[in-house]
C-alpha cells in the first residue's frame, strides 16, 4: 500500500493543493467512465478545501457527493454535516453536483440504517476518492475508540456499507461509513491541520493496534493508496 505524506507551510495552500488534486483525478474519472463520485468528511477543517472545490471547472454535473458519516440531527442543525457540505461546496460551479446525504426521517440512527444503505447505493462505487479527516482521539469517519459498535463497523466481511454508533463521549448518534465501505475507493485523502492532529498522526504511525486509534485501520490497509495533507 502507497502512503504519501504532503506537509504545507500553511492552510491556504494545503486547501489548494488538495482541491486541485481532488479537482483532476475527478475530470480523469468523468473523461474514462462518464461519471464520478466522492465521499468527503465534515467538521471545520475542509471548508476552505470545499470553497476552492466549488469554484474549479470540473464537469460537475456528472459527479456525485456523499458523506463518510453523519449526526444524526436536522439538516439544517448547525452540527449537520450535509448543512456544512451543502453551505461550502455545492455552491457556484459545483452546484450542478449531485448528493446524496445520510440523514432521513427516521428518529434514531439505528432505525434510519436500512433507508441510509438504500440511498447509499445510489452513490457509483467504487467511490473516486474518499477524504477522510482525524479526531485527537485517533476516530475517523464515525469509526470511534471504544465505541461498541466499532468491531461490527470494521468488520471488513459485514456486507454493509453503513452503520449507526454511538460515540463514548462525543455529542449525538452517528451514522458511519463502514470500513470496507471506505475502503471500496480507488484514493483516499487524510486531511489535518494543527500540531496536536500531528502529534496523534505521528502516534498512530507508530505500533499499536487499530481498535485504540482507528485511524490505523485506514493507515495499515494495503488495499488504497492513502495520501496525507498536513498543516499547522
Amino acid at each position: 500500500m502507497t502512503l504519501t505524506r504532503k506537509h504545507f507551510d500553511d492552510r491556504q495552500h494545503l486547501s489548494v493543493a488538495l482541491a486541485d488534486h481532488v479537482g483532476k483525478l475527478l475530470i480523469r474519472a468523468v473523461a474514462k467512465k462518464g461519471a464520478a463520485s466522492m465521499a468527503v468528511s465534515g467538521g471545520s477543517t475542509p471548508k476552505p478545501l470545499f470553497e476552492r472545490l466549488s469554484r474549479l471547472d470540473i464537469p460537475w454535473e456528472y459527479v456525485t457527493i456523499s458523506l463518510v458519516d453523519e449526526r444524526w440531527v436536522a439538516v439544517n442543525d448547525e452540527d449537520s454535516n450535509e448543512r456544512l457540505v451543502r453551505t461550502h461546496l455545492l455552491k457556484n460551479r459545483a452546484a450542478k453536483a449531485a448528493f446524496i446525504g445520510m440523514k432521513n426521517e427516521a428518529l434514531t440512527a439505528v432505525a434510519g440504517v436500512q433507508q441510509c444503505e438504500r440511498r447509499l447505493q445510489q452513490v457509483p462505487r467504487p467511490f473516486d476518492l474518499v477524504i477522510l479527516g482525524m479526531g485527537n482521539d485517533g476516530h475517523t469517519a464515525s469509526l470511534f475508540p471504544g465505541a461498541r459498535q466499532l468491531a461490527a463497523a470494521t468488520a471488513m466481511d459485514s456486507g454493509k456499507i453503513c452503520m449507526a454508533v454511538t460515540p463514548p463521549a462525543a455529542s449525538h448518534d452517528r451514522m458511519t461509513l463502514t470500513l470496507p465501505a471506505i475502503l471500496a475507493a480507488d484514493r483516499i485523502f487524510l486531511h489535518i491541520v494543527g500540531a496536536e492532529k500531528l502529534k496523534v498522526l505521528n502516534q498512530a504511525l507508530a505500533a499499536g493496534s487499530p481498535e485504540a486509534m482507528p485511524i490505523r485501520f485506514i493507515l495499515m490497509q494495503e488495499q488504497v493508496p492513502v495520501t496525507i495533507y498536513h498543516a499547522p
